[in-house]
């Protein structure tokens, strides 16, 4: 599967990025490369493979969930670099 130069700046518009010319002729060849691996990885034979609800299996010792104490609004605020009414300021990200 080929991606176009096009799709690579719809992509591109979507995570509000600017690429000069260099960059999206440099990630369109990486993405052609990522879809290509999927397209081998699809070829694969899984039909004996039985669906995992998620990836540890149940060998991996997990640490128990246990409540803690929580952090505090005071505390969560204290290294913020501008906090205002409890809350974090960051700054405006979206122009759209």
């Amino acid at each position: 599967m080929k991606i176009t130069e096009e799709q690579v700046r719809y992509v591109a518009a979507l995570s509000n990025l600017q690429l000069s010319a260099e960059e999206v002729a440099h990630l369109r060849a990486d993405l052609d490369g990522i879809l290509e691996h999927i397209d081998r990885l699809n070829e694969i034979d899984t039909s004996g493979v039985e669906p995992m609800a998620q990836v540890l299996c149940d060998t991996v010792a997990l640490r128990p969930d246990t409540p803690a104490a929580t952090l505090g609004n005071a505390a969560a605020m204290a290294n913020a670099p501008q906090p205002g009414a409890g809350y974090f300021k960051v700054p405006k990200v979206i122009e759209r």
